[in-house]
């Protein structure tokens, strides 16, 4: 919606076949209430905290000692958008990687100015996803086992998926159908940002976006 040339025309279709009046979050909002999340979650003992976010749209990144990120960005790099833009317009997955090198080369200063992460966190579901494949618990362990997603074990994975077929990749643990076919895009953008803030392991937060809104309603009550 961020990007939709017609974003008023379907806000104004929804208000007035509902009576809602949606608001649509600037991409740095999204970083910074998925940030709150986070810090709700792991605690003021967890320090500074870096925060990644893959959507479908975007990747959100955040970083900060606080309660509110010091920093806090938002870069066209979402699993949906490069899926369709890239690897579906015929780009190989090293071209993907390069271009997401690039792009997150480009902001990466301002999130590193204040020194590295006590704690590195991913959250959304396609962290999640990629975290099961490469062997964190499955979901009905519940949310409170502590899971990671390591570097050393994306570049493996990014060479097993790029050879199959979204019918395989659906088939992976932790794999949605309606996701596999982002899970290539999601991993090459995973990879390419831990490389670049020198992260080899991301813990899976099970609160995100939608914890981060709810939190801040809350706080306004």
């Amino acid at each position: 919606m961020r990007d939709a040339d017609n974003a008023d025309a379907v806000l104004a279709a929804v208000h007035t076949a509902t009576g809602v009046d949606l608001r649509v979050l600037p991409g740095e909002d999204e970083a910074r209430l998925t940030f709150l999340a986070v810090r709700r979650w792991f605690g003021w003992s967890a320090g500074r905290l870096g925060v990644f976010d893959i959507g479908g749209g975007s990747l959100e990144l955040a970083v900060g000692p606080d309660e509110e990120p010091e920093v806090a960005r938002s870069v066209p790099l979402g699993a949906g958008r490069l899926t369709r833009d890239w690897l579906d317009a015929g780009r190989t997955h090293e071209e993907l990687r390069l271009h997401a090198r690039s792009v997150i080369a480009d902001v990466a200063g301002p999130l590193l100015r204040g020194g590295g992460f006590d704690r590195a966190v991913a959250t959304s579901k396609t962290f999640r996803s990629l975290a099961r494949m490469c062997g964190a618990a499955p979901s009905n362990e519940g949310q409170y086992v502590r899971r990671v997603l390591r570097r050393s074990d994306l570049r493996p994975l990014i060479s097993e998926v790029v050879h199959l077929d979204v019918e395989e990749i659906a088939q992976l643990p932790g794999v949605s159908h309606d996701r596999a076919h982002q899970m290539v895009a999601g991993a090459v953008v995973a990879e390419a940002a831990m490389d670049l803030f020198g992260v080899e392991e991301l813990e899976i937060c099970p609160w995100a976006l939608r914890e981060g809104v709810l939190l801040e309603h809350l706080a306004h009550l």
